[in-house]
């Protein structure tokens, strides 16, 4: 269950500095015995080595060169021949269909569909 700070009184929320305030003697000693040994929030961010960052981007394209079945490369092959292509045929029917769209809309007297 969850206690929000105002629903307390006021001996309670005095109990809960008190309590805060132990806790924060208590980490104090803890760091002053074995060095920082819990970790505080204001560390800021992370930073990674570039060779580190470059070992994990080696090893996600070996993962993904494994899962494709291909060999690992950094230049990557131009893709040739993905586009799908549209019959002659295919083309005429569909402008045949837009053009009877368009001349049923201009009887209607629309500007647009």
């Amino acid at each position: 269950m969850m206690i929000t700070l105002q629903n307390l009184t006021v001996a309670q929320l005095r109990r809960v500095v008190e309590i805060k305030e132990q806790i924060q003697d208590l980490e104090a000693q803890l760091a002053a015995i074995g060095g920082d040994t819990v970790p505080s929030a204001g560390k800021g961010k992370r930073h990674m080595s570039a060779e580190a960052r470059a070992r994990i981007a080696a090893a996600q394209t070996a993962r993904w060169a494994k899962l494709k079945g291909g060999a690992s490369s950094k230049a990557k092959a131009p893709k040739t021949g993905t586009r799908r292509k549209m019959s002659a045929a295919t083309k005429a029917k569909i402008a045949a269909v837009a053009r009877a769209r368009w001349a049923e809309a201009k009887a209607a007297g629309k500007s647009g569909l």
